[in-house]
């Protein structure tokens, strides 16, 4: 199988069934292999029931339905691990950054990149936009926290943590069992160990559209600068170079 796409999933009943029809859509015109990983993150309102309607109407799409919550970076993992394809893309369920861009990452994969990562900042990627902006605190907030995944953890990535990265095969079994953190600073885990290790990583353009919906407020922004606190921690103690 050539794509896996991982779509983790936590009260999206508003998003899923339509984003889901148009992530398949999508792929069936491509002239590729594909699968849909919903990992239905411990819901408390009807994304589970919407997904398994979806896997009983479409061969290609695949559910993990965890009962308990755990966070994205948790759900993205066990999706990721689990998939079966050589590429393993994920991508938010709001549909942020449109499924379409997957036409970008395939020159880069061909050019021996290892992994592929959607950003909004021009400094990544030239034509990256908002089409439709963050509100300003979580902009500002966003830009603060940047300085520091640049300062502790990451060199050079200006957006890491936009809904859309893909990976080989090998990436992510290198990589992603090495991971510790659960919640929204997975991405930056990912990223500190693929740059410590030597991993190829390219930045492709995207344009993206805030959703009203996004549950990342302000406590979750400072709970996230200790988890980057921590991932400084393991890369200095080399922790993600013992870890199988």
């Amino acid at each position: 199988m050539r794509l896996s796409v991982i779509v983790p999933a936590y009260n999206e009943e508003k998003n899923l069934a339509v984003n889901i029809g148009k992530f398949n859509g999508y792929l069936s015109q491509q002239d590729y292999d594909y699968e849909i990983i919903i990992v239905n993150d411990g819901s408390a309102d009807g994304t589970e029931k919407i997904a398994k309607t979806l896997v009983a109407g479409n061969e290609n799409v695949k559910l993990i339905d965890n009962k308990k919550n755990r966070g994205k970076g948790a759900a993205v993992r066990q999706g990721l691990l689990s998939a079966r394809g050589e590429y393993r893309l994920f991508i938010d369920a709001d549909n942020a950054t449109s499924i379409d861009h997957t036409d970008k990452i395939w020159a880069f994969f061909n050019d021996g990149y290892d992994i592929i990562i959607g950003s909004r900042n021009s400094r990544d990627a030239e034509g990256a936009y908002q089409a439709l902006p963050q509100p300003a605190w979580k902009r500002f907030l966003g830009t603060c926290g940047n300085r520091v995944i640049q300062s502790l953890a990451i060199k050079d990535i200006y957006d890491t943590q936009c809904g859309f990265k893909a990976f080989t095969k090998k990436t992510v079994e290198k990589i992603i069992p090495k991971t510790t953190i659960n919640r929204w600073v997975f991405d930056v885990e990912i990223l500190a160990i693929a740059q410590s290790a030597g991993y190829k990583i390219a930045a492709i353009p995207v344009r993206w559209i805030n959703s009203p919906n996004s549950r990342v407020g302000v406590k979750g922004y400072f709970s996230s600068f200790l988890e980057i606190i921590k991932i400084k921690r393991n890369l200095i103690t080399g922790k993600y170079n013992s870890r199988h």
